[in-house]
């Protein structure tokens, strides 16, 4: 796996923002309230200044940060769909089924900021948190996930930060999937920033469970009963036996493509799904 290495954004020389999410949002709230001496206290406001004008900057430095985020996560989906659309045309079928993405929300960027303990100035949470943009790529077989991760990474404007292989060494909890984080240059009016973008990519039979199991944290708040984390291991030992058995369901029928193109009268077209 490759080390993460923060790339330094290139731009004119400086101390770097200090923009505390969480502090933004109570100070935000303060100012709903007419709170003006909490948030003169949270937002540091010297005497004098006007707590609303301190709060509107932060809040602008922090939307520049995010706007940041989205076109990372733009331009890592884009190349996902240019590369799908190139793949149907020269091979007549696709690897990847399903392709979605998210960006985090203040709210939820505020409380891991907290709960990792990071400083609270941008060039630190650009660095220790990862997953601020998030790319989900969804594939039939196992084989597509390397070969996606592969196609991916082999541009060479993205680098590779962090490799993580959930397939080759599943989580205790059964979970397998292909997980990179990578970095994309965004390239601004007046500056070029490096941009790190997580980039997930599993099975469907995988990402079926995936959503199942985040829905159940969801539910117990963290807190699952001992019997359904066991449940929960189980039916990830049933998928990943799926996925293999599918795996290997295919590797026959293009076995006998490649021998026999005609069995019972019958062809195997170019937009079979187990091609």
């Amino acid at each position: 796996m490759s080390s993460y290495e923060a790339q330094p954004e290139k731009s004119a020389a400086g101390a770097p923002e200090v923009v505390d999410p969480t502090a933004v949002l109570k100070a935000e709230a303060a100012v709903k309230a007419d709170a003006v001496e909490p948030l003169r206290s949270l937002a540091g406001v010297a005497p004098g200044e006007d707590p609303r004008d301190v709060l509107r900057d932060v809040r602008a430095h922090l939307a520049t940060f995010m706007m940041e985020y989205k076109f990372a996560l733009d331009e890592v989906e884009t190349k996902t769909n240019i590369l799908r659309e190139e793949f149907e045309l020269a091979n007549d079928y696709s690897p990847i089924e399903h392709v979605k993405s998210r960006l985090k929300s203040l709210e939820s960027l505020a409380e891991k900021v907290a709960r990792m303990n990071v400083p609270s100035d941008l060039a630190s949470i650009r660095e220790e948190i990862r997953d601020i943009a998030g790319i989900r790529v969804t594939t039939a077989f196992v084989e597509d996930t390397y070969l996606i991760a592969d196609m991916l990474t082999r541009q060479r404007d993205l680098t590779v930060l962090a490799r993580k292989d959930y397939i080759a060494e599943p989580k205790e909890n059964g979970y397998q999937s292909l997980h990179l984080v990578v970095s994309v240059p965004v390239f601004l009016s007046d500056r070029t920033v490096e941009v790190p973008v997580e980039v997930q990519i599993r099975t469907i039979a995988m990402d079926f469970w995936a959503s199942v199991e985040h829905q159940i944290y969801y539910k117990y708040a963290g807190q699952v009963p001992p019997h359904l984390n066991l449940t929960l291991t189980e039916v990830a030992r049933i998928a990943a036996a799926l996925d293999m058995e599918m795996g290997a369901l295919r590797s026959e029928v293009q076995s006998l493509a490649q021998e026999a193109p005609q069995v019972r009268g019958e062809t195997f077209r170019p937009d079979d799904p187990l091609r």
